[in-house]
């Protein structure tokens, strides 16, 4: 008999512990040759004192297993914890997260019968940092970063799972009218690498009418690949599309390790009832035996689910719509996939996973870094704290501090509030904040554009406190190979 691989199993919270419990049930009826070794995460752990929800001895095993099947958890309000997914997700590199959603129709109640798409979302970057601060009275901030590593990892890897997978188009969704160099970084870095794959369909979506196409014919995507933030609403939009967001699974590819999940959350309201829906993690405990190289008993366990839906065998998520005979329980759900173990649909389309690659197989390349650009320094942007001042006065102040006591050699060339240009030009309409961006651009004594040092700037943040204002962050402003590296202000 062949090995059993090792696995890392987490139970999580809410009902966490009960669909792990028939999700392992039916794995080990339908012969997974698994050796899972557990590990305690989630709100026990977060209360133990690990913000992160996680023990520092736990990481060891999910190091060495490089497998992780992983219940839902709760993440506590408030007090400074982290996300555990999140975390989880940046520490071990899992770039690509993959979503499949498929409608059963007409077994699972669905406006969009024909509906079959994945989702691939990049996994650690975007406002998913979660880099936030306070800067004044009233101007909360959260950093939203965008790498060309992370943008042409998660873009090949979609490009290759659609190759892999017979998939026919790939559409990229991102909101590059307005964050032009973020997301527009992200299309643009599309844009590159889809002539490598010309028997693949492309398309660019503006995410919001993406969205909006998606909800209402959700037939026409194939593969979508989006940055974090985006690519997390819309496969929950999808999954729930497909009849309910319960029957979703999803896998967390990286180089090194892999995570499996369900797309839900931990719903405490019903936790210790025995109610819950399984399919979610069941489904995402299917990826990861196609992942390990078990396809065969991965294809068993998928058909055997199917022919359930097909028989009306619903938990109480489900059993609402359908209103056919008794809502199943966990176990009970799991006892009655086990019982069709062996057999497979008759109406929905058997699967086979005989020829499908492993998500290690379908990883892209690793990334190639770049010969850096020339960069340099022509600006900065002040950002200043203060309530009771005007754009107008603002400028007044700093005009006069650009080069004394000290020289620094910069010009004000613009102020702006919230991202709206209000000096010079302002608007008396225009509702200010007690946050202003002051725009310093370096200049030579005859008024010229330079390139400007950190000293200068050292020097010109020193005019600015010695006069007592009060500035609470700088971004340099720099060119790269002469092109600008910042973007204008609304308005400019």
């Amino acid at each position: 008999m062949p090995d059993k691989t090792p696995i890392t199993v987490a139970y999580g919270d809410g009902i966490g512990p009960e669909i792990m419990q028939a999700t392992l049930k039916v794995l080990d009826a339908a012969g997974a040759r698994l050796a899972p070794e557990v590990i305690e995460i989630g709100e026990s752990v977060y209360k133990a004192g690990h913000s992160s929800g996680i023990a520092p001895e736990s990481w060891a095993s999910l190091r060495r297993t490089k497998v992780f099947l992983k219940s839902p958890i709760t993440t506590p309000q408030g007090g400074g914890f982290k996300s555990l997914n999140v975390t989880i997700r940046k520490t071990l590199g899992l770039y690509a997260n993959v979503r499949p959603c498929v409608s059963y129709h007409p077994f699972v109640q669905t406006q969009h019968p024909k509906m079959d798409l994945v989702i691939v979302r990049e996994n650690e970057e975007d406002l998913y940092a979660g880099i936030e601060h306070r800067q004044t009275d009233e101007v909360f901030q959260c950093l939203k970063l965008i790498t060309r590593p992370g943008c042409e990892k998660i873009v090949r890897y979609a490009f290759e799972y659609a190759r892999a997978h017979g998939r026919k188009k790939v559409t990229c969704m991102t909101k590059d009218n307005i964050m032009k160099m973020t997301d527009g970084l992200f299309h643009r870095v599309f844009d590159e690498i889809a002539p490598l794959y010309p028997e693949i369909e492309t398309e660019h979506s503006i995410i919001d009418i993406g969205a909006a196409r998606l909800a209402v014919r959700p037939e026409r995507f194939d593969v979508i690949v989006t940055p974090n933030l985006y690519g997390d609403i819309i496969s929950d939009i999808a999954a729930e599309l497909t009849g309910s967001v319960g029957l979703a699974g999803s896998a967390n590819i990286g180089e090194h390790v892999a995570m499996f999940e369900a797309i839900h959350g931990s719903a405490p309201d019903i936790a210790g009832k025995g109610i819950a829906n399984p399919s979610g993690l069941l489904l995402g405990a299917v990826m990861m035996l196609v992942h390990i190289r078990q396809a065969d008993v991965a294809a068993k366990v998928h058909n055997a689910w199917l022919k359930a839906i097909e028989d009306g065998v619903y938990t109480a998520d489900l059993h609402g719509a359908a209103r056919l005979g008794r809502p199943f329980g966990s176990m009970d759900f799991a006892d009655a996939v086990i019982d069709r173990l062996g057999h497979g649909p008759e109406r929905l389309a058997r699967v086979s996973y005989a020829d499908a690659p492993t998500e290690r197989r379908t990883a892209p390349p690793n990334y190639v870094r770049r010969a850096p650009a020339k960069k340099a320094i022509v600006g900065v942007d002040v950002f200043v704290h203060a309530g009771d001042a005007s754009a107008d006065y603002l400028a007044g102040r700093m005009q006069t501090l650009t080069h004394q006591p000290r020289p620094a050699g910069f010009s004000l060339q613009m102020i702006t509030n919230r991202g709206v240009k209000v000096w010079p030009g302002g608007f008396p309409e225009t509702f200010c904040t007690d946050h202003w961006r002051c725009r310093f651009m370096g200049v030579d004594a005859a008024g010229a554009p330079r390139e400007v040092s950190h000293e200068d700037i050292i020097a010109l943040l020193h005019n600015l406190a010695s006069d007592g204002l009060d500035f609470i962050k700088t971004e340099h402003l720099c060119t790269f190979d002469g092109e600008a590296g910042y973007a204008m202000g609304q308005g400019q």
